[in-house]
This record gives structure tokens, sequence and C-alpha cells, in this order.
């Protein structure tokens, strides 16, 4: 099991365009992304903390209805 560490944001919205996300889109206080119907809010933190970053991961496998890994 790899060591999960914290996350810039910048290569978080990367990450997600590699997975078949749309670009980054403004709305309200916060940008979003979407796949398909879904919608995935993208917090303005510089850097997502490991307990956040895992609760966005969760959010995001629910969205593609497939398993992210650390790696």
């Amino acid at each position: 099991m790899s060591k999960w560490y914290p996350c810039k944001r910048r290569l978080f919205i990367k990450k997600l365009k590699n997975l078949g996300f749309n670009n980054p889109e403004t709305g309200g206080r916060h940008e979003f992304m979407l796949y398909g119907p879904h919608k995935q809010t993208i917090p303005s933190n510089e850097e997502f903390s490991v307990p956040q970053l895992r609760k966005l991961i969760r959010q995001v496998e629910q969205k593609i209805g497939r398993i992210i890994t650390a790696e």
C-alpha cells in the first residue's frame, strides 16, 4: 500500500482530465469539471490535504464508476 501525500490543485485537475473530465469551468465560489452528466466541484485551495484528497477521490470514483488507486 502506498503512502498518501498532499496534492497540488493543478496536478489534481490534470489527473481528472486524464480520466475524461472536461476543462474546469467557473461557477459560484468554486470551479467545477464535468464528466458526462456529472459535476465535480474543485475546491479553491492551492493544495489539498490528505483527508480532503481522499474525499475528492471517493466522489470521483462514484461519478466514473470505477476504483482509483493512489498511483
